[in-house]
């Protein structure tokens, strides 16, 4: 009985210390949408010069409500029962439907790569946009600082991207703790301005918000653009759920996170009641001079790590996406011995950086880029609901009657937000749309590349087997040591192999063909390899990853050794194929779509880093060919 309680005890802190540390990764972008997103609700109604007392409780109503259906209903309590193995994210949702309905690709496919690409342009705007209406606060202490605050944010965000390489592991025990006394703040902060006017609790009665979009329904729409920037950074929630669990995140949401919230948006709306010239700019002007300073140096630091977490997921989903065949492969690097899922992507790292100064440097100040942050979330959330309607159709996760009645009412709510920030395009909404689209061309166009120069490889490929089979009869000369050679296919012989037999027309002694295989889990907890002997006494591999692993071949090999196959792979040769990709008038790709395609395949990272391949043991045999 002792014992019994002394391991639930134990099982009890573990989850509190998760819930604790998933403050700092998890809600750091929707902890500093206080920031912005009571101003940026009420601008229209001043602008337009409606009651400000009924317009406050209205938005107020509506930012809480916001919270409570897509924050709460939506992701803590609905999303995070659909995982594949512990792991959440639009692209783990993408694999659990296509699981479901048993299809590979198609609009399922389709509506993942939306998400994923519009998720990097979250990625981009989400730093530009929180540091900057962090370092804004400094016009407040003193009207002088205004022409500082662009320099300083692009100084803050260009040391966040340079030091990407080191990973967080050296800071991250920070991350919790500053982010903790970030939501401290806000609570204190709100809790104190709410006896400004008593009459702010009127605003959790929703009537209320019903009332204000009925009053002003010219400015509705304008109003739940301001809104929607309360619940950025749900999809947070959902994507990091892998690295803390479901449990210990909804732990930190209920008892830290949106209390902090809500009492923040109360004060606030309070505060904006009994002093109405604060309307302009309310989170900082509550605070008294002297905390004023105290305040932006936190709010900075809460809004670099909600940054970095952003950055970190824009990784993850890069490594997602590069194992489901949607982007090329790029070097992928482990910044932490111990936590797997801290990883560092260059390439993805410096688009990001370029993608965040082009957009400080055009919007110069958070309203401005306000009118663009929208649209990219509200698409990911969107293309969210849309697959958890049908998993939870198919799944019977929950009651069909329950779940499916509860997401349609979440999708028209958030179909209202996304016609909001549709009214954003002209005035910067463009620009998400612009990101958006650009990287869904670069993942169609590279599935399609792809998809023409397997089908060329597979016609001009011979079978391995038989291969093998009529050099058994006539065999080359054999040298001693061992070689593997990488397949595309493990059906086919690999180019490797012809061009070594044409130019060198030697084998050696032993024969290691190994195929990889990314499986639709996370990780891959079945047998890594498996293992057959075939003609010439070649050994055939093939061997797993889940698509949130990396490929690692010598480490299949040494997995290997269990089933007959004795290789050191330090030792081995390791013989790649490399194609130089060339233009073709009979391509069914467009000639600027295969410049594209020979872009994208240039900057692919060479098979040696990605698949952990020793450099120093590879031999490279080129070839020319056309898609």
């Amino acid at each position: 009985m002792t014992t019994s309680a002394t391991s639930t005890g134990t099982f009890g802190k573990a989850k509190l210390k998760l819930a604790f540390a998933s403050i700092g990764v998890v809600f750091g972008d929707i902890g500093t949408s206080p920031l912005y997103a009571m101003r940026e609700a009420l601008h229209p109604v001043v602008a337009a010069g409606g009651d400000l007392r009924l317009a406050v409780l209205g938005v107020v109503s509506l930012l809480l409500w916001a919270l409570f259906i897509i924050v709460t209903l939506k992701y803590v309590i609905m999303l995070m029962r659909a995982d594949n193995q512990g792991e959440g994210g639009i692209l783990s949702l993408v694999v659990l439907v296509g699981n479901l309905l048993q299809k590979k690709g198609g609009i399922v496919l389709g509506l993942g790569i939306v998400g994923a690409a519009f998720f990097f342009g979250d990625a981009m705007i989400t730093p530009a946009m929180s540091v900057l209406s962090a370092v804004e606060g400094l016009s407040v202490i003193n009207p002088g600082f205004a022409p500082f605050v662009v320099p300083i944010t692009l100084a803050v965000l260009l040391t966040l991207f340079t030091f990407q390489y080191k990973g967080t592991s050296g800071v991250a025990a920070l991350f919790a703790p500053i982010t903790f006394v970030w939501f401290v703040v806000l609570a204190v902060i709100g809790f104190s301005h709410i006896t400004d006017d008593l009459e702010i609790f009127n605003a959790l009665n929703p009537v209320y918000g019903m009332m204000m979009l009925i009053d002003h329904p010219g400015l509705a729409l304008l109003v739940f653009g301001g809104v929607f920037l309360a619940v950025t950074g749900g999809e947070a929630l959902y994507a990091d759920m892998g690295h803390f669990g479901k449990n210990p995140i909804r732990i930190a949401w209920s008892v830290v996170v949106i209390p902090a919230l809500v009492l923040n948006y109360l004060g606030q709306g309070a505060f904006v009641i009994a002093h109405p010239e604060a309307v302009d700019n309310p989170f900082f002007l509550m605070l008294p001079s002297w905390g004023l300073v105290p305040l932006v140096l936190l709010a900075t630091m809460v809004t670099v790590i909600a940054s970095q977490a952003v950055i970190t997921g824009a990784f993850s989903i890069a490594q997602q996406a590069m194992a489901l065949g949607l982007l090329p492969r790029m070097n992928i690097v482990h910044t932490s011995e111990t936590e797997e899922g801290q990883i560092y992507v260059g390439q993805i790292n410096w688009m990001i950086l370029i993608g965040v100064i082009i957009l400080v440097l055009v919007f110069k100040t958070s309203s401005n880029l306000a009118s663009a942050y929208g649209i990219a979330v509200n698409t990911s959330m969107l293309v969210d609901t849309i697959l958890a309607i049908v998993f939870f159709w198919q799944s019977r996760n929950l009651p069909r009657w329950l779940a499916v009645p509860a997401l349609m009412f979440i999708f028209v709510v958030e179909f209202t937000f996304y016609m909001a920030n549709g009214l954003k395009l002209l005035h910067g909404g463009y620009m998400p749309v612009l990101i958006g689209a650009t990287i869904i061309l670069l993942m169609l166009t590279w599935m399609k590349g792809r998809r023409l120069l397997a089908a060329k490889l597979t016609k001009e490929s011979i079978e391995l087997i038989p291969l093998l089979e009529s050099l058994e009869r006539r065999q080359p000369a054999r040298v001693a040591g061992a070689a593997v050679f990488m397949q595309t296919q493990h059906k086919y012989a690999p180019s490797a192999l012809m061009h070594n037999l044409k130019h060198n027309r030697v084998l050696h002694d032993k024969l290691v063909f190994i195929s990889i295989e990314t499986v639709k889990q996370p990780r891959w907890e079945g047998e890594r390899v498996a293992v057959t002997q075939g003609p010439l006494g070649a050994w055939i591999v093939e061997a797993k990853f889940g698509y949130m692993e990396q490929p690692d071949v010598p480490a299949a090999l040494r997995a290997c050794e269990d089933k007959g196959l004795s290789i050191d792979p330090r030792q081995a040769s390791y013989f790649l194929g490399r194609r130089v990709i060339l233009t073709s008038p009979r391509s069914a790709m467009p000639f600027w779509q295969q410049r594209i395609f020979i872009m994208l395949a240039n900057q692919s990272a060479r098979a040696i880093e990605f698949f952990r391949i020793p450099a120093d043991r590879v031999v490279e045999l080129g070839m020319q060919m056309s898609v």
